[in-house]
């Protein structure tokens, strides 16, 4: 078919209205389930301690002669232990001309979707934060001060077929990881290690935290993949995935975290971690310099570890 003499066409017409909908795709990921996952605290001073105590180890030979004098055991003293507040925060602003302007998307403006944006940020800055193998750190006037991030906690591991060491806290700071230049599979008897380790500390696990590839792995344990599911006449489901691992120890929940290291796989008690904010989040308007609105979004926070030994970690992991 031939187009009809002198029918003006689509192209190179003038005036054609834009067609653009009332709406901003999002799509990057803003879960973040340690942090959302373990409580909340205020903490008064930006070096937050806390102290640790223990029991004697058990006896079977506790036994008395009939109208002895008791004599003083040796006692043991609390340990005390701390990790330092670390400066977060988010930085935005916009031009007195955008400001005015009637944009496609932003029921708030620029400034609403900008306020929404970095709020999601700042949360995920925090997860990452606090599961990076960052050390603690007092800051200086020219650097700040630095959280120590959980992996550096948890002294308790498996896995580490190298040179790696976890050195853990000491002398007011917890050091940073030393990983092993060996990397190996994750597997189940992994798990059923540390599990058991934690169990005979006296933690009582409740969640296995890992990256997407080992995730995968935990999926591979044995018995998954044959098992199925119907669901009610329509086709069969064929569970891929462990949502729940029941170990001797109790059920661990397999939670995937892209905010983690992916070497690591945590084997936590969730109760026995904290946030401790010195300041909570807040939006505060800067101090105006010209024709822009200037805001940040800033806190103050610490990570809490009730006792490391609730806890542990798979370490050196396969991550492709």
């Amino acid at each position: 078919m031939a187009v009809p003499a002198n029918a003006v066409l689509t192209f190179g017409t003038v005036g054609i209205r834009e067609d653009l909908t009332d709406a901003v795709s999002l799509i990057d990921p803003t879960e973040t389930p340690f942090y959302s996952g373990i409580r909340k605290e205020k903490v008064k001073a930006q070096y937050h301690e806390w102290q640790l105590d223990s029991l004697t180890a058990a006896s079977s030979s506790n036994k008395h002669i009939e109208g002895d004098d008791s004599t003083l055991e040796a006692q043991t003293s609390t340990t005390r232990v701390g990790n330092r507040c670390q400066i977060l925060k988010k930085v935005y602003g916009v031009s007195g001309s955008l400001q005015a302007a009637n944009i496609a998307g932003r029921d708030g403006g620029e400034l609403g979707r900008l306020r929404m944006n970095k709020g999601l940020e700042l949360k995920r800055d925090i997860e990452s934060t606090l599961l990076n193998s960052q050390a603690s750190s007092a800051g200086s006037t020219t650097a700040g001060a630095a959280l120590g991030g959980l992996p550096n906690w948890l002294t308790q591991y498996t896995g580490n077929s190298g040179a790696g060491t976890t050195p853990g806290f000491s002398s007011n700071n917890v050091a940073a990881v030393v990983d092993s230049t060996v990397t190996a599979t994750f597997v189940e008897s992994d798990l059923q290690t540390i599990a058991q380790t934690i169990w005979e500390n006296g933690g009582k696990p409740d969640v296995a935290m890992m990256g997407a590839f080992n995730k995968r792995q935990g999926s591979n344990f044995s018995g998954i993949a044959s098992l199925q599911r119907d669901v009610g006449t329509g086709p069969a489901y064929v569970v891929g995935a462990v949502d729940v691992y029941g170990t001797d120890w109790g059920d661990i929940a397999f939670i995937p975290n892209r905010f983690q290291r992916a070497r690591d796989v945590f084997v936590l008690e969730m109760s026995k971690f904290a946030v401790g904010f010195y300041r909570p989040i807040k939006r505060e308007d800067l101090a105006k310099t010209g024709d822009s609105k200037k805001e940040h979004m800033v806190t103050e926070l610490t990570l809490i570890v009730d006792n490391e030994k609730s806890s542990g970690k798979i370490v050196d992991r396969a991550t492709s």
